[in-house]
């Protein structure tokens, strides 16, 4: 007797959680870069999209006029965070996270590694945690917000008391598009952003962002 095939918002959910355990138990050296890539290229490309092919369902990889508009308007929103962020001494101290300088020949091919790092990222929590299973309606948006988070706990403490809140509005504007585009030019394109102004002098003083701030329950 053939058993009920799962829905696919129950698989997706039952493979969100799975990764999320594969993705801890999986340990790699902080400092490499390369060997964090193929863990997440592994992990929250590659197994979502087999998951989803064999489903054939979407989770958020297509490009229209609308979803580049959005993207478009979604790094704009962005772009003034990491600004700002990168003069906090908290933020300054941890990022880079993998080793890089300001030489283009060394800069450039980091940047480039760690934007495919962050759209592994979003393919996971935006696309098979969000976009993927849109038909639960809005409030998809708010699935992955404490998984992002706990991802987030060795982070400084600014931005992770920013990561649910972050996610849920990218979660929003991806959940609009019908895409994971702009949370993966957003998050792939500020990382490497944040990554170039923390090895430069910051563009906004320190100690005017740090007094401006100095209202947040956390240290900056």
């Amino acid at each position: 007797m053939n058993r009920p095939r799962l829905s696919w918002v129950r698989t997706s959910l039952l493979a969100g959680l799975c990764l999320s355990v594969l993705w801890s138990l999986w340990s790699v050296p902080p400092t490499s870069l390369p060997a964090r890539l193929v863990r997440d290229v592994t992990l929250f490309i590659g197994l979502p999209c087999v998951l989803a092919v064999g489903r054939s369902r979407d989770i958020g990889w297509r490009v229209d006029r609308r979803v580049l508009r959005n993207t478009v308007a979604l790094a704009l929103v962005v772009t003034p965070f990491y600004v700002v962020g990168a003069s906090l001494p908290t933020i300054r101290t941890y990022y880079p996270m993998w080793a890089t300088d300001t030489a283009l020949a060394t800069f450039l091919p980091h940047a480039a590694a760690q934007f495919v790092v962050a759209a592994a990222a979003e393919t996971y929590y935006r696309g098979l945690l969000c976009v993927g299973i849109r038909e639960l309606g809005l409030k998809s948006v708010f699935i992955s917000p404490v998984v992002y988070a706990f991802h987030h706990i060795h982070k400084p403490p600014i931005e992770l008391l920013l990561s649910a809140p972050a996610d849920v509005f990218f979660g929003a504007v991806d959940y609009r598009s019908e895409s994971i585009l702009p949370s993966v030019v957003a998050h792939g394109g500020g990382l490497a952003l944040l990554d170039w102004l923390v090895l430069n002098p910051p563009l906004v003083p320190t100690a005017t962002v740090v007094r401006l701030l100095s209202w947040l329950p956390v240290p900056l």
